[in-house]
């Protein structure tokens, strides 16, 4: 079995090439020469501060390197591919800032056993040529519910703790202050990940292996293997699955929330997670910690401690007071941080009531007050009929030109046409009940179709609000199709929504419009979806109004 697909140079130099990609885009950055380390371009404004340096395998980015910056990290020494960076590359980035003037030198290190190794075999080292340096080591995860030997793993909360460090650094606070103080901090948090699917180092197989139907709830970001392993569920679910675990009194590594609790929440990309998952997850977990009588105090979305290509996410939680949330809120240039607004996310107003536009009201000087005829009904129920009828031919046609949904997507309008119908009485006048429509595709139907559909509708029924004679509602055809036309950027002949006999002819043109352009014409033998819709909602209002006064001459709605 080979290993997943990269696009790297080399697999050997995808961890240097990784880092000089980072320092060629951010002009604050500077390569040691020699070394796979980055440290600040600006290391002349480091005297008489203490300087912090991380870092640790690549296959996290953007940690260690994107939070090197005033205000968070000084420098970063990075390894291979989750292995630990080389000893001597760290001693060259202590010597490096020491020589910058730097009063001390803090190592931030995520607790694992190379990592612990390599630089505190650094700091001895420096230590013995005179440098003042000091190591903590980051642990928190909140997986294991019993204690280990080797104590928590480090994963995404170091990131908070380069933060805080990073401002204690520039407040001018000694290396013996800092080191102190997040260390009492690393104890407040905790980080619980659950991955979807594995990673693979570049040039080898996947971590593990997941069925299609399973998670792995708190492995490493090394693709350690997890705790446990569960079935699928809602992202409500497995955000209440991960805080129960976090939160829990049997879990000795658990974080100790109680309610009214102030908190700070980072909802972290394990590296392939969609953002929109993410997003759900986030809203999840901001819901989740509100119910349990968490205030959340800020919260962090986005990718700041990855595991290569691991669809999955990480929670930290970490508990805040007023000091603490100013070291986090303080301004930083590292460009990997992401800097939410300095309010507080919990208390809140989150939704603003839409302003809905007043009814058509019933004008003394309408042309006509006849109320609806039975023949509309009639015809929005052969409407919905056929293309329920027709909603696995349409999905079938679509895989061919787009994402294969044509028929649900008309069907959803029918089911809600059919909705509307059944709970109240149809609007009384023809502009009206064309208006009603539109708002109803736009709400109900979705996509392109529900836009096109809308359109056409929202337009016809302009010029029918004087009167419907038969001349009225072929000006309102026009003026719909005018409409479709003039925004959906299509013209007769571009395989797009054609009627009858042309939604036939459709499958031997090229699209020039709409999603099936870009598809190739050699693909598209069968007739448009939208075109085939079309003409089976025409050829269903034709027969809703076999025998009706409108097929006779005039198109009063009359009764």
């Amino acid at each position: 079995m080979q290993g997943s697909k990269k696009l790297v140079n080399t697999i050997l130099g995808c961890a240097d090439d990784a880092l000089a990609g980072t320092v060629a885009c951010n002009p604050h950055l500077q390569i040691l020469h020699g070394h796979r380390v980055a440290l600040r371009a600006d290391l002349e404004n480091l005297r008489g501060k203490v300087a912090l340096i991380s870092g640790g395998g690549s296959g996290h980015e953007p940690a260690h390197a994107g939070y090197i910056g005033k205000g968070m990290l000084t420098g970063v020494v990075a390894g291979p591919v989750f292995t630990s960076p080389a000893v001597g590359s760290i001693l060259a980035a202590i010597r490096a800032v020491k020589q910058a003037g730097a009063v001390g030198t803090l190592l931030i290190v995520k607790n694992y056993t190379g990592d612990r190794l390599n630089f505190g075999l650094a700091l001895e080292q420096a230590r013995a040529e005179g440098a003042s340096v000091e190591m903590v080591v980051i642990g928190d995860d909140c997986a294991f519910t019993k204690q280990k030997k080797a104590g928590r793993r480090g994963l995404c909360g170091t990131v908070l703790i380069h933060k805080v460090a990073g401002a204690l650094s520039e407040a001018g606070c000694g290396l013996s202050a800092i080191a102190r103080k997040v260390t009492a901090v690393a104890h407040s948090m905790g980080t619980l990940g659950v991955s979807l699917s594995p990673c693979s180092v570049p040039g080898s197989r996947p971590t593990f292996q997941l069925a299609d139907d399973e998670l792995e709830l708190g492995l490493g970001i090394h693709g350690e293997a997890g705790v446990r392993r569960m079935k699928i569920a809602s992202a409500d679910q497995v955000v209440k699955i991960m805080l129960d675990h976090m939160t829990s009194h049997s879990n000795a590594s658990r974080v100790r929330l109680k309610s009214g609790a102030s908190v700070v929440l980072m909802v972290n990309n394990l590296g392939g997670l969609s953002y929109l998952e993410l997003s759900v997850v986030a809203g999840s977990a901001v819901h989740c910690l509100e119910s349990r009588g968490i205030h959340i105090a800020r919260v962090f979305v986005g990718s700041f401690m990855t595991a290569l290509e691991m669809a999955g996410v990480s929670l930290t939680v970490l508990l805040v007071d007023d000091e603490l949330l100013t070291l986090i809120d303080s301004d930083t240039t590292a460009v990997a941080w992401s800097q939410p607004a300095k309010v507080h996310v919990s208390g809140q107003k989150r939704m603003r009531e839409s302003v809905e536009p007043k009814e058509e009201e019933e004008d003394e000087n309408f042309p006509f007050r006849a109320p609806a005829t039975p023949y509309m009904r009639a015809v929005l129920e052969k409407v919905c009929n056929k293309l329920l009828n027709l909603q696995e031919e349409l999905n079938d046609l679509d895989r061919a030109a787009g994402d294969g949904d044509c028929g649900s997507t008309h069907a959803r309008a029918a089911r809600a046409i059919q909705e509307w119908v059944e709970s109240k009485p149809l609007p009384q006048y023809p502009s009206q009940l064309l208006s009603a429509l539109a708002k109803l595709m736009l709400e109900k139907m979705g996509g392109s179709s529900g836009a096109l559909y809308g359109l056409f509708l929202t337009a016809a029924a302009q010029p029918l609000r004087t009167d419907d004679e038969l001349a009225t509602w072929s000006a309102a055809v026009d003026a719909g199709i005018d409409a479709m036309m003039r925004y959906g950027g299509a013209a007769p002949g571009d395989r797009t929504m054609e009627a009858e006999a042309a939604a036939e002819s459709t499958k031997h043109m090229e699209a020039a419009a709409g999603r099936a352009s870009y598809i190739g014409s050699a693909r598209l033998d069968r007739p448009d979806p939208g075109a085939v819709a079309a003409a089976a909602i025409l050829r269903a209002v034709m027969e809703g109004l076999q025998g009706s006064p409108l097929n006779r001459g005039s198109f009063r709605m009359a009764t």
